[in-house]
């Protein structure tokens, strides 16, 4: 029996072979019709048996291209045409949907195969790719996702790679950045004051040379530039520290082999799934101990953050070195914007030996993703390469929305066509640089998705860069609650609409007492949310000084706990701080610049400064991140004992009394307790008066559904997620997590976009 469909397929279409695949369906159907691009789909028409179709309809659904992402597939029933063949059709410039850009894929191993083939005329080519691997989004300039449209347009294919992109059995088949040796990009090496040394295959030779020699050398990666040096030479990885001015945030190690990463750190099946994955993100790993890793690549910490080789200049620069491990970071001084632009190689040149660099432009600069994983669950620490730009479908009407998010860890995200796209990782926006590079991708990406704004989404902390960004903007600004946002995001990952509770544990977020949160215990949905309880306040000595000293923090809670007692604990505890203890003293005692805080980052701080684990903190959350490494070694740690604390209710809230936790805390300390069983206890104190107080309110309040979301920056602790969710399930709880989006600051815009599309609906209605 003859029929003819017409099919409709959106998502991440584009960019992924996806035309040659269903080419080669009907070939193999013996079917007969055409496909092809609009800016946001693939359309199909196909004739033949209907028993051919529906087998052509089912591979569509089973077994699509592996870099492709079906979020929609529109069948219709059609009149013949009477095609005698199938053909692949031109691209449309129409189509009203949103278009899935495809992220940046590592290299396949098909083409790994052969740029190391002697015989093949791709050998040791740089920049070999096909369909199913290479740059996609870092080279995109428009849509649709041709090669007029990508930073590969002004290298003209050779007669060969023309016939590999025409000829739809071939892999190659629209591989937008198709070339070879004969009209590829070219690589070539620069000293550091910029002057040209060698082009290609020599360039290579002498950079791998350089490696191996100590010295430090620029690599052009997909999507920017890293700074390169032997991972096991630790005068070159000090020098790499002190020229990017980041004396202990770790280093991310690239190994030339899954082999290699298991000498080194343990590796379970589903990270080493992660690790060779298209994606190929960092991953944080468990380091073995007594490695020979320097030890200066995450001081003070027990895991490294590793990948894999994912472009083919990577895997050729481990096999012309011969080396093991490269220490590959993004060469930029911290805090500062990525760099990608050939033109501003100035910039790197006092942080580097060489720079093996190449013509191919990156349009989009994308940091490396990061990702962990512990058993169930899967934390997005950086969302970025591999994984954005990303779609998500919502039911509510998004249309026309903007949300800037926050000033830390920064994404915006767009709304259009009941979707919310989330950008990759932007930074922190605590300078002038990183605010121009913010709006930069913002307008980029408005114009890209065709986004006309009408509502703008933003934090109510009044100092927030975004707020100034929204001003400039000139739309109707719609402000929401930091925790809130976290809050929300979790709950529309999960697609939960029904109130429910959150508990939100994080740094810093501006209140609506004015006060900053932190340790929130919510109600509510995306429409409205009451605060049911939260941790004391404490002051903060000097605000955000108190937050990049945590010792300062730390005095200022104990002055206020303890008026008299206090001061010699605090001189106790920091002798060399004498004279700041009295300024502090003073502070508190008159109120001056002693904002008050109830927040769990800050509770970490406190506790890491008293045990001497971290007193500056020089990056964000290094305080609470150096303290829960602790815990990476515990595996059953919940009923190792717990500290006092109190709640009491305030008026009609859950208060949290830290305070006789916190003087257990400082009495073990001098009387020499190990900071391990300390650690085990505070962890185990944060989550039995977080259930407690889940409890409590569930309790005074039955009406209250039962599911709570977890959510915020300390949820990147992973034993405190886990037992923190056990616990809870064992209360009889639902418990939701995050998957796709950050549980810190990085997922507040997705929360704060839906926030906004729930008040302009109710405005409406």
């Amino acid at each position: 029996m003859l029929k003819a469909l017409s099919i409709k397929i959106s998502g991440r279409i584009q960019g992924v072979g996806f035309r040659p695949f269903v080419y080669s369906l009907a070939k193999k159907y013996e079917l007969k019709g055409t496909v092809k691009n609009n800016k946001s789909s693939v359309i199909i028409h196909v004739e033949g048996h209907s028993k051919n179709i529906s087998k052509m309809v089912k591979d569509l659904r089973l077994s699509p291209p592996r870099l492709s992402k079906i979020i929609e597939m529109q069948i219709e029933q059609t009149a013949s045409k009477g095609y005698k063949e199938f053909y692949i059709e031109p691209s449309q410039q129409d189509g009203h949907a949103v278009p899935l850009v495809s992220s940046d894929a590592a290299i396949c191993t098909q083409c790994l195969e052969e740029m190391f083939d002697p015989l093949n005329r791709r050998y040791q080519h740089p920049f070999i790719n096909c369909t199913q691997c290479g740059p996609r989004y870092s080279i995109i300039t428009n849509q649709p996702y041709d090669r007029p449209n990508t930073t590969m347009k002004n290298f003209i294919m050779c007669s060969d790679c023309q016939k590999e992109y025409e000829d739809p059995s071939n892999r190659r088949h629209h591989a937008q950045p198709i070339c070879c040796p004969e009209c590829g990009p070219d690589l070539y090496l620069l000293s550091h004051t910029g002057e040209l040394l060698e082009r290609n295959k020599k360039a290579l030779e002498i950079a791998a040379e350089k490696l191996k020699q100590g010295k430090i050398v620029a690599v052009k990666g997909i999507g920017g530039y890293h700074l390169a040096c032997d991972a096991f030479q630790e005068r070159a990885v000090s020098q790499i520290r002190q020229t990017k001015n980041r004396p202990e945030r770790p280093l991310a190690v690239m190994a030339k082999s899954i082999e290699t990463v298991k000498r080194f750190c343990y590796v379970s099946t589903e990270e080493e799934q992660v690790l060779t994955s298209a994606e190929m993100p960092i991953v944080v790993l468990k380091r073995i101990k007594d490695t020979r890793m320097p030890a200066n690549i995450s001081p003070g910490l027990s895991t490294l953050g590793i990948m894999l080789p994912y472009s083919p200049l990577h895997h050729l620069l481990f096999k012309e070195s011969g080396l093991d491990c490269l220490v590959m970071t993004s060469a930029n001084l911290s805090g500062m914007p990525i760099l990608y632009k050939d033109d501003n190689l100035h910039q790197i040149q006092g942080m580097c030996d060489f720079i093996l660099s190449h013509n191919r432009k990156i349009y989009l600069p994308i940091d490396d993703s990061v990702v962990r994983l512990d058993g169930q669950h899967f934390q997005f620490l950086r969302r970025a390469r591999g994984y954005t730009p990303e779609l998500f479908p919502t039911s509510r009407n998004v249309e026309g929305i903007i949300a800037l998010g926050a000033n830390q860890k920064n994404t915006f995200a767009i709304g259009t066509n009941k979707t919310v796209i989330m950008s990759p990782h932007i930074g922190e926006l605590d300078n002038e640089e990183m605010n121009n590079f913010y709006e930069e991708k913002l307008t980029h990406f408005k114009d890209w998705f065709q986004i006309e704004e009408k509502y703008i989404a933003i934090d109510k902390h009044p100092a927030f860069a975004t707020a100034a960004v929204a001003s400039r903007l000139n739309k109707e600004i719609i402000r929401v609650q930091h925790h809130h946002a976290h809050h929300v995001s979790c709950m529309e990952e999960n697609h939960i609409d029904q109130p429910c509770i959150g508990i939100i544990l994080d740094g810093t977020g501006f209140g609506d007492d004015s006060h900053i949160w932190g340790f929130e215990c919510l109600y509510g949905n995306a429409y409205v949310v009451e605060r049911l309880g939260h941790l004391s306040y404490t002051p903060l000595p000097g605000g955000e000084k108190a937050i990049k000293e945590p010792w300062r923090n730390a005095v200022g809670m104990i002055l206020y706990h303890w008026p008299h007692e206090g001061k010699y604990l605090a001189n106790q505890l920091f002798p060399d701080k004498t004279k700041e203890i009295n300024i502090i003293e003073s502070m508190i005692k008159n109120g001056l610049n002693v904002p008050l805080a109830g927040t769990c980052g800050r509770l970490y701080d406190a506790v890491s400064a008293i045990l001497g684990i971290c007193l500056h903190s020089t990056y964000e959350g290094e305080a609470a991140i150096k303290l829960s490494d602790y815990m990476e070694d515990i595996d059953d740690g919940i009923n190792s004992g717990t500290y006092p604390y109190n709640l009491k209710k305030e008026e009609s809230l859950v208060e949290i009394d830290f305070t006789m936790a916190l003087y257990q805390i400082i009495q073990e300390k001098l009387q020499n307790e190990p900071n391990e069983k300390i650690i085990t206890k505070f962890h185990n104190t944060i989550i039995r008066c977080c259930v407690e107080m889940v409890q409590r309110s569930v309790n005074d309040r039955p009406e209250l559904n039962k599911s709570v979301v977890l959510s915020g920056g300390s949820f990147q602790n992973n034993y405190l997620l886990r037992e923190m969710k056990r616990l809870l399930m064992e209360n009889g709880f639902n418990v939701y997590t995050h998957k796709n989006v950050p549980c810190h600051d990085g997922g507040i815009s997705f929360g704060q976009l839906v926030i906004a599309a729930a008040k302009i609906n109710q405005k409406s209605t």
